[in-house]
C-alpha cells in the first residue's frame, strides 16, 4: 500500500465508526453525564437535547491529525499491517485514535475546537465546555474499557 491508500483506509475505518453513533444514545449519554456532574441541574434532559452533535468537519481534523502523528512515528510496514481490513486491526486502529485523543496535546485541541465551535453555534463559550467534559469523560470511560474484547459506548 502506499501513503494514499494508506491514509484513505485509516480514514474511511474510523470516520466509519464515528458515523455509526446512534442518536437516542448520543442524547442517552449527554443526559446521564449532566445528571451526574449536575451540569444542568434538574433539566439535563433538557440540556442535552440542545447540544448539537459534534460538526464532522471536527471528526475530520481530528483523524487526520491522527494519521498524521501515526505516520511520523511509527513504521509504515507496520502500519501496513493494521491496514489489511480485518476486524481485530480495524478495532486497533480506533482504539489508537481514541489513545490519541486522550493525550495532553489533543485534549488541548480539543477543548480549543470545541470552545470554537460552541462560540460560533451559541455567541457563548458554555456550550464549548459542556461538550469538552462531556468528550474527556467518554475518552475515560473507553480507556476503562480497553481490556474488553470491543469497544463499547458512544466512541
Amino acid at each position: 500500500m502506499n501513503k494514499k491508500q494508506i491514509r484513505a483506509h485509516i480514514f474511511a475505518t474510523i470516520i466509519g465508526k464515528v458515523e455509526d453513533q446512534d442518536e437516542t444514545r448520543r442524547l442517552e449519554a449527554l443526559n446521564e453525564f449532566m445528571a451526574v456532574t449536575g451540569t444542568a441541574g434538574s433539566a439535563s434532559e433538557q440540556v442535552a437535547s440542545l447540544i448539537p452533535p459534534i460538526m464532522h468537519e471536527l471528526y475530520e481534523k481530528w483523524i487526520t491529525l491522527f494519521i498524521d502523528r501515526l505516520l511520523e512515528t511509527v513504521d509504515a510496514k507496520n502500519i501496513e499491517i493494521l491496514c489489511d481490513g480485518s476486524d481485530d486491526n480495524n478495532a486497533a486502529l480506533v482504539l489508537a485514535y481514541v489513545m490519541f485523543l486522550e493525550s495532553a496535546r489533543m485534549e488541548k485541541q480539543i477543548d480549543e475546537d470545541l470552545r470554537q465551535h460552541g462560540m460560533k453555534g451559541t455567541g457563548q463559550d458554555d456550550m464549548g465546555d459542556v461538550a469538552a467534559s462531556y468528550i474527556r469523560a467518554q475518552m475515560a470511560k473507553i480507556a476503562q474499557q480497553m481490556g474488553d474484547d470491543e469497544l463499547k459506548g458512544n466512541c
